[in-house]
């Protein structure tokens, strides 16, 4: 006997131990398919669990570790789920995947998990049909909502799951298809979920037998017909959703007795007749019934329903006041009872909890004024009441409302002024004020209310200057002021509301001229200024702007209409000082008097450019004479030439190239020539002025007083200077070849024209003079000295295109470190410190303006302060580098 039932007990746990096993290897199955989904999710799902799968997350076991649970509901998983090997969990009675991103076909696999009683595959991303389910007979929730399932539905699968407790089909786009009669024959349901899921025609009477309907919903389909009767029987309904249809007829007498209603919804239909079966519903919350056809008056009993927060009810054609108490007992946040036929007062306690967001009653026909609680009601976000007979002044603190992004009093016999608490209205977008009678002016306040966006002020009876303070609406996109009695100027400050596209200041007393900040409005599409007094000519900024809409008639504009603006047909009419040559209607722009003055201007101007050339004529013949004196005056001198090279030259090659257009340069001791040999090469030729009897220098040249003043001084002076150009030999020192000298006339040298590719520089004068003069020197010197320090060439690859050694230094002159860098590497480390001083010095010799370049003589100080001995180590480094070289 122990035998036999210790040989039972191993058959039961080798037979679980199988089970659980097999389990298992459909879990790690799922997460395999599943492994590019959310990470971290199925972590736990371990083959080596201590507890074994019934520990991985979402999973339920029964006592025997067989699967009976799986949720993994709004876990973010995506791909698709492997349905087909589901079914082998052989206990599995609840599958919940909903709120993810999975997506796939379902396999007909899925009729083979009988066990099933909760489904929920909703809200993901499926597509294609949604199998057969008829062996399914143990579902009592099924979620297949929001999955994008298309094509039939198996409606018929539906007979055999007569447990079914939860139906949500809707929101798929299913084959169209009538009222499902397999629906209304599961009397056990309390959720039926079945909007936008293309059903058709009537509800059927029999909708009454599901009497444990909690929550029904039929909407955006296309129901037809009324809504029956039997709907009454519905008693535990507590909500109804039956909007975006085609339903008509009345509420079914007795619809009042489904007192346990909180949410109805039937707006968007075409139902008539009064509320008045809903006048008992006191446990409404929300009551939405907008554009329909109903009349009669707003049952007063509204006002007493203590749990309503939410009103709806436009587009109909309800009549009578609205409940005075409504909102008194509640929390009322939202009403919106506009477009019908609505009298009377506002009530005065909406917002008497301070929970009101919204209050929307436009296009009635109240009376009376805005009720002063609303002043503080610091919630409110929209307060439209435009299109009635409202009349009164505004609250004030309802201009400063501190949520408020609406204001809408329009079309209403409003009076008094906006008060300076609109300044406090940080969120007010929109200020609707057409066709009332405000006035006064309007505060400089406005100007804080920086939100705003449209603002309509038109055909009121405000007065007074259009406050400047307009300009800080950076976001004010139309602003329609017409029809009022402004006056003064119209701001200039206007032109900062750079998102402006309507602007509209007809019909007012606005003066003075047309501010050319308007042409500044990038998006400005209409401009109407027309009917006022503005004078003044029209901005030719205005040319600049692509407006749809331009009148500016009936001013006292004068001058010329642009020629761009000539195609607006009347936007210039009634102003009789404009004139044009385009606008036919209008003068033409030269009159008599006009035509005598431009005559007069003519004439002078033909005069002077005569003058002009005559003068230039004068001139050139002057050169000529002056440059053949000057040809005989160097003939007949006695020159004495001496050579420190060997030439390929004679001193008759230079004398012959000693004139005016040849001077390159003059300088505060001599003028520079250019020479070009027969062999095409370039000499630079400096003619030194040796005294101030200097026939040559005085006659033929007009230059600063020469600074050798005695002749004896002057010779000592110039053979100093042959003496050291003609015995250095640097590569950036020109190069002596000769020089010739007169007993009686100017002293001259010749060194070979080597520019350093200072010449490729263009000074910055250069672009608007046409000599060079001292200040031109000392930017070369400068370019020079720079070629020292650095060990550059003027223009190197390095420096980028359109860069010199003058820019390039400029450039790292940042810190410390950056300039040292740029000092050459071959300059000793004990000299590095001057070199910088030199820098220094060239630096301020290449300054852009040539004021403030410092004078020659400034710089040899400046050299000297800095101590020309160690310079000179500096020199005979660099020097004696590019001799090893």
């Amino acid at each position: 006997m122990s035998r036999s039932f210790g040989f039972f007990s191993f058959l039961v746990f080798s037979l679980f131990s199988f089970v659980s096993s097999n389990d298992l290897q459909v879990l790690l199955n799922i997460k395999s398919s599943l492994l590019d989904s959310n990470p971290g999710v199925l972590d736990s799902w371990k083959l080596n669990s201590v507890s074994g799968h019934c520990s991985f997350t979402g999973v339920t076991c029964d006592s025997t570790s067989s699967v009976t649970e799986i949720d993994l509901s709004r876990q973010g998983l995506s791909g698709q789920f492997p349905f087909a090997s589901l079914c082998d969990l052989k206990s599995l009675e609840k599958l919940s995947l909903g709120f993810n991103s999975l997506s796939g076909t379902i396999p007909s696999d899925m009729n083979n998990c009988t066990n099933l009683t909760y489904l929920d595959l909703g809200n993901n991303l499926f597509s294609g049909t949604f199998p057969e389910f008829s062996s399914l007979s143990h579902l009592q929730h099924l979620y297949l909502n929001n999955s994008a399932f298309s094509g039939v539905f198996p409606w018929k699968s539906l007979r055999n799951a007569k447990g079914l407790v939860v139906l949500s089909l809707g929101d798929n786009p299913f084959d169209t298809t009538p009222f499902p009669e397999e629906v209304v024959s599961l009397n056990s349901l309390t959720w039926l979920y079945l909007s936008n899921c293309s059903i058709t025609g009537q509800i059927p009477p029999a909708i009454g037998d599901l009497t444990e309907l909690r929550n029904l919903e039929i909407s955006d389909s296309d129901l037809t017909g009324e809504i029956p009767p039997e709907i009454v029987k519905l008693t535990k309904l507590r909500q109804l959703e039956l909007y975006n249809n085609s339903l008509t007829g009345k509420f079914p007498r007795g619809f009042g007795s489904l007192t346990n209603l909180t949410r109805l919804d039937a707006s968007m239909n075409y139902l008539e007749g009064d509320l008045t079966e809903l006048r008992s519903l006191t446990n409404l919350v929300s009551l939405q019934l907008f554009e329909n056809k109903l009349s009669g008056e707003i049952p007063h009993e509204f006002g007493e329903f203590e749990d309503l927060v939410n009103l709806s009810l436009y587009t109909n054609n309800l009549t009578g006041p609205l409940p005075q108490k409504l909102g008194s007992v509640s929390d009322f946040d939202f009403i919106d009872a506009s477009e019908n036929q609505l009298t009377g007062p506002i009530p005065p306690d909406m917002c008497k909890r301070g929970k009101m967001k919204d209050l929307l009653l436009l296009q009635n026909n109240l009376t009376g004024s805005i009720p002063e609680s609303y002043s503080n009601c610091l919630t409110l976000e929209r307060f439209r009441v435009s299109d009635n007979s409202l009349n009164g002044t505004v609250p004030a603190g309802l201009w400063g409302l501190p949520k408020v992004e609406i204001i809408d009093l329009a079309v209403n016999n409003f009076e008094g002024p906006i008060t300076v608490d609109i300044k406090n209205a940080k969120m007010l977008g929109t200020l609707y004020l057409a066709f009332n009678k405000f006035s006064d002016e309007l505060p400089e306040e406005i100007g804080d209310a920086e939100a705003l966006t449209k603002v309509e002020l038109n055909d009121n009876r405000f007065s007074g200057k259009i406050p400047s303070s307009i300009g800080k609406l950076k976001r004010l996109s139309s602003l329609k002021m017409q029809s009022n009695g402004f006056s003064g100027n119209i701001p200039a400050s206007i032109g900062s509301c750079s998102m402006l596209s309507d602007l509209n200041m007809a019909q007012n007393s606005l003066s003075g001229e047309i501010p050319h900040t308007l042409g500044s409005l990038p998006t400005l599409n209409a401009l109407n200024l027309s009917d006022n007094k503005l004078s003044g000519r029209i901005p030719e900024s205005l040319s600049s702007l692509r407006l749809s809409l331009l009148d500016l008639s009936k001013n006292m504009l004068s001058g010329r209409v642009p020629q761009s603006l000539s195609s607006y047909k009347g936007s210039f009419d009634g102003n009789p000082g404009l004139c044009s040559m385009t606008i036919k209607s209008f003068n033409r722009c030269i009159n008599s008097s006009g035509s005598h003055r431009d005559t007069r201007v003519f004439v002078l101007c033909i005069v002077f450019v005569l003058l002009i050339l005559l003068a230039s004529l004068v001139f050139y013949l002057y050169l000529k004479k002056s440059e053949k004196k000057e040809k005989r005056t160097l003939r007949r001198e006695s020159w004495s030439i001496k050579s420190f090279r060997r030439m390929s030259f004679t001193e008759d090659d230079i004398i012959d190239s000693i004139k005016e257009e040849n001077l390159i340069g003059r300088g505060g001791c001599g003028d520079v020539y250019r020479v070009v040999l027969g062999d095409g090469k370039e000499l630079a030729v400096k003619h030194i002025r040796r005294s101030s009897t200097d026939s040559f220098t005085q006659k033929n040249f007009s230059s600063a007083m020469p600074i050798l003043d005695e002749k004896e001084g002057g010779s000592k002076e110039f053979e100093t200077e042959v003496q050291t150009l003609s015995s250095i030999r640097h590569l950036n020192v020109v190069k002596l070849y000769c020089s010739i000298t007169s007993d009686d006339s100017s002293l001259l040298f010749v060194m070979v024209l080597h520019f350093f590719n200072i010449k490729a520089l263009l000074v910055a004068e250069y672009g608007y003079a046409s000599k060079v003069n001292e200040k031109c020197d000392v930017y070369s010197f400068g370019v020079v000295l720079m070629e020292l320090v650095t060990g550059k060439k003027p223009i190197e690859a390095e420096f980028g295109e359109s860069k010199d050694i003058v820019n390039w230094v400029s450039n790292n002159l940042k810190s410390k470190e950056s300039v040292m860098e740029i000092v050459d590497k071959k300059i000793g480390e004990m000299y590095r410190e001057d070199a910088i001083k030199m820098l220094r010095v060239a630096i301020l010799c290449t300054a852009r303006q040539p004021g403030l370049r410092p004078t020659m003589r400034s710089v040899v100080q400046m050299i000297e302060d800095a101590e020309p001995c160690r310079l000179m180590g500096i020199v005979i480094s660099k020097e004696s580098d590019v001799k090893s070289k």
